[in-house]
């Protein structure tokens, strides 16, 4: 998907992808310069609800017990 950049340096968010992340009128999007391209990102009107469930299924439990033992192994040789 292609868009053009206007006078005022105002572009046109496609449609598709307006529908696809349910944007609606004045909603933020964060600009991200990646040194090697640039995203775009839409900010949740609640951000924190919109991290609910997020992890699902990354089993961060198990993670973080072993970054721990990880963690004592290096500190106790």
């Amino acid at each position: 998907m292609n868009t053009t950049l206007s006078k005022r340096g105002q572009t046109v968010v496609p449609a598709q992808i307006r529908k696809r992340y349910n944007m609606q009128e004045g909603d933020r999007l964060a600009w991200i310069d990646t040194g090697e391209g640039i995203k775009v990102i839409p900010i949740p009107a609640d951000p924190l609800e919109a991290l609910i469930g997020c992890a699902r299924g990354e089993n961060l439990l198990e993670a973080l017990y072993r970054y721990r033992k990880e963690e004592r192994d290096r500190e106790n040789p």
